[in-house]
Formats: structure tokens, sequence, C-alpha cells
């Protein structure tokens, strides 16, 4: 039984990383509810997922780097809010009821959802950039310290909130968002992970398990993300969010009838 619980921990390493790759966004989404059904607690998902993700990130950037698809500013610039709020997360995890985690959680999957077609309808009837202006300082303050705060507090890179809001308030393409998004999921993850190492939440051999499935994953992803068009990109990323968001809240309501 053990080994087959490590064999399904690695499969979904390996799903995780390929979507972590492919549409910058971490992985926690799957590797959470996945720990959470093999019997593991939401924290120690969310923390155990942290360490995941920062090994699948630190796999899909290198790979993005050799190719020449890194911009190390972009990354920096959303990269020092996120490090900033990450610890903000990681302090709240350890006091919010699960189930209020997890319905938050799926709210936010929905939100995405909507910020995503937000961006192709602004696109679509070519809005000028003097009718919708976004202050570029503010905007990555914003986009930055959003990802920071769920990476620490869900398990998230940040990429799930962060990818929308490039594209919508930077103005970026989703493959250079996504590919950004990856790079600062790299800083995002290992605050995240410290923070719950000290605080004792990660479970070691599981995310591990977890994180070798995740560097094949990742390598396979980013290599396949530039050869695919971006209409298919946006669709895959819009329909795996819609599907996710309706498993977290029946989770989230598992776990609230358990409290009750």
């Amino acid at each position: 039984m053990i080994d087959f619980v490590w064999l399904i921990l690695a499969v979904g390493g390996l799903v995780s990383g390929m979507i972590s790759g492919l549409l910058g966004i971490g992985g926690g989404i799957v590797t959470i509810p996945l720990m959470v059904t093999l019997g593991y607690t939401p924290v120690e998902a969310i923390a155990t997922s942290s360490l995941f993700i920062a090994i699948a990130a630190i796999s899909g950037s290198v790979q993005n780097w050799l190719m020449g698809y890194l911009n190390w500013e972009k990354i920096i610039y959303l990269g020092i809010p996120a490090f900033l709020t990450t610890g903000i997360g990681v302090y709240f995890a350890n006091l919010i009821p699960p189930h209020i985690i997890l319905f938050t959680f799926g709210i936010i999957l929905l939100a995405n959802i909507y910020l995503i077609d937000l961006r192709k309808k602004l696109a679509a009837v070519e809005i000028e950039s003097t009718k919708v202006t976004f202050n570029p300082i503010i905007s990555r303050i914003g986009t930055g310290g959003s990802a920071g705060v769920l990476a620490g507090l869900f398990g998230l890179g940040g990429g799930t909130i962060m990818v929308p809001m490039q594209m919508l308030l930077l103005k970026e393409e989703i493959k250079v968002a996504i590919q950004t998004s990856l790079g600062v999921i790299v800083i995002t993850a290992l605050v995240a992970c410290i923070g719950h190492t000290l605080k004792g939440n990660i479970l070691f051999i599981p995310g591990i398990v977890l994180g070798c499935g995740g560097i094949l994953g990742a390598q396979i992803s980013t290599r396949t993300l530039p050869k695919l068009p971006d209409s298919t990109v946006s669709l895959v990323l819009r329909i795996f969010l819609g599907i996710l968001s309706i498993y977290i809240f029946w989770q989230a309501w598992i776990s609230y009838q358990i409290i009750d």
C-alpha cells in the first residue's frame, strides 16, 4: 500500500510539473487536492506542496533560461514584492480553518477564469492604452504581492493569480506571462518552503517524491509551450481552473462537515 502511495505521488508530481511549465501556475492546484485525497491534512498538503513547487519551478525555469525565454528584469520586478509578502501567507495558513482555506482557494480559481476572459475581451475590442491605464509600478507590486500571499497561504507558487494579472495589468502575452510567472514562483516557493519548514509543516519524503516527478514534467512542458498557439494555452488554462474549482469546493464541504 505504501509503495502504491509513492507511485501516486510520483505520477501526480509528473502531471503537476507539466502543468507548472505549461501554464505557469506552480502545480499546487494538483498536488494539494491529491495529498488531501491521500489522507494528509490541508496544512501538510499546502506546506509539502511548496517544496514540490520549488523543485519543479527551478527545473522549468532553468530550461526556459537555456532556451532564451527567461526575462530576469521582469522576474525581479515581480519577485521582490512576492518575496516580501510570502511570509504573511505562511503565518495565516496556520490560523485559518482548513475549510475556509479550501473554499477561498476555489473562489480564486473561478476569479482567474474571469480575469483571463476579461483580458481576451480587452484585446479583442482593441481598447487603447490611453483609455485603460494601469500604473506599471503599482501593477507589479500588486501582482507580485498577491502571488506571495497566495504562495504562503495556499501552497501555490502564486501563478494562479499572477498569470491573469500579468495579462490584464501588465498587458503581457500569455506565453511571456507564463514563463515570467514560473521564474517568480521559484522565489515564492522557496520562501514559503522555508517558512513552513520552520513551523514543522512539511513532509519531506512525500515532497521529494512529488518533486522528482515534477522535474521531468516541467522539462517536458517548458519545451512544448513555445510550440502551442496562444488560444490553445488560454483555453486549457481556463478549463483546468474550472474543473479544479469544482473539486476544491467539494473538498471544502467535506472538511466543513468533519469539523461540524
